[in-house]
């Protein structure tokens, strides 16, 4: 029997499943004794997370990609200085398109740490260099945990009137940094067993996504998220993805290649220089903004974490091929 293969543009199952989390939020939210166990589920499916992010961080890949400091260095500068730097920049086309409620959503997405799992696998397709892809991604992951919640306190949340910068460091140290030691100091232990459960352990990762995206979506839904966002809002908010997407990977592989980096690093640039982690961003989210402003400080995200998937999945095969044809 012919297996028909997925098209490239088509969403994949999680993306899918996010979106089908968002629509059963908003058709079945969590409210009194349910939303309240929520919480509680949602507190521990972070630390979880963060846990699992420690434990599968390769040490070794950090220390050995230390002598491609100029590479990693570029593509930390893309994720956590250039995309900042857009999201200010392009504030007055971004605000008249989506309000000041996306637009504080957009900011907070420019200030993730990047992907992981999407941007070393869509090197290795494109034939970039997989090692530093694996390296660079596991340092912005570490220090994601440390510079968003910062960028976040010191420019968007005072917007906001969130909770004290006090409050929130202790949050994400008891929340996120202490799971994250914790998994990571017991990854030597933790490394076989997690090899064996293979599969079992994405799905525990991306289940943990789902619950907590469905708790922040919940809340938004009760606060009245879609009375506050139009259909406009949302084609505008593609539309800003979209152009946030293109002018990082233009910069990121235009530099790339200005320096004078090979094929195979100039690719490892553009998929971990260019891509926001979904992983890291919901549950950060959910530990530095109101509750009634999670689901949407986190659309934006979303909306970019589709948009990439199916344009860096087209762009991988296409150097893929180009890399064949020679």
């Amino acid at each position: 029997m012919r297996v028909i293969k997925r098209p490239n543009f088509f969403p994949d199952t999680y993306t899918l499943l996010l979106v089908g989390t968002v629509i059963l939020a908003t058709m079945l939210p969590a409210q009194g004794a349910v939303a309240t166990l929520l919480s509680y589920l949602t507190t521990a499916a972070i630390a979880l997370l963060f846990f699992l992010h420690g434990a599968k961080l390769p040490r070794q890949a950090i220390i050995d990609g230390l002598t491609h400091w100029r590479l990693h260095a570029l593509i930390l500068g893309t994720t956590f200085v250039v995309f900042p730097i857009l999201g200010y920049a392009l504030k007055p086309l971004l605000l008249p398109l989506i309000g000041a409620e996306l637009y504080l959503g957009v900011l907070y997405l420019c200030m993730l740490p990047a992907t992981v799992q999407s941007a070393v696998a869509l090197t290795s397709i494109a034939g970039g260099n997989v090692p530093a892809a694996v390296c660079s991604a596991s340092a912005s992951t570490l220090l994601g945990i440390l510079i968003t919640p910062l960028l976040v306190n010191g420019l968007v949340i005072p917007t906001v009137g969130a909770v004290s910068s006090l409050d929130s460091v202790v949050k994400i140290f008891m929340q996120l940094m202490l799971p994250f030691l914790v998994g990571h100091l017991l990854r030597p232990w933790l490394e076989q067993p997690f090899r064996a459960l293979g599969k079992t352990l994405s799905v525990i990762d991306r289940g943990s996504i789902l619950l907590v995206v469905y708790g922040a979506f919940s809340a938004a839904v009760l606060g009245g998220i879609w009375e506050q966002v139009s259909s406009q809002m949302i084609f505008g908010l593609v539309a800003i993805c979209l152009i946030l997407l293109c002018l990082a990977m233009l910069f990121v592989y235009g530099l790339a290649r200005w320096l004078g980096f090979s094929r195979e690093d100039r690719i490892t640039a553009l998929f971990g220089g260019a891509q926001k982690s979904l992983a890291s961003g919901v549950p950060i989210a959910q530990v530095l903004f109101p509750a009634s402003l999670v689901g949407i400080a986190v659309m934006p995200l979303m909306l970019f974490h589709l948009l990439q998937l199916i344009i860096s999945s087209m762009l991988a095969q296409y150097l893929r091929n180009q890399n064949i044809l020679k």
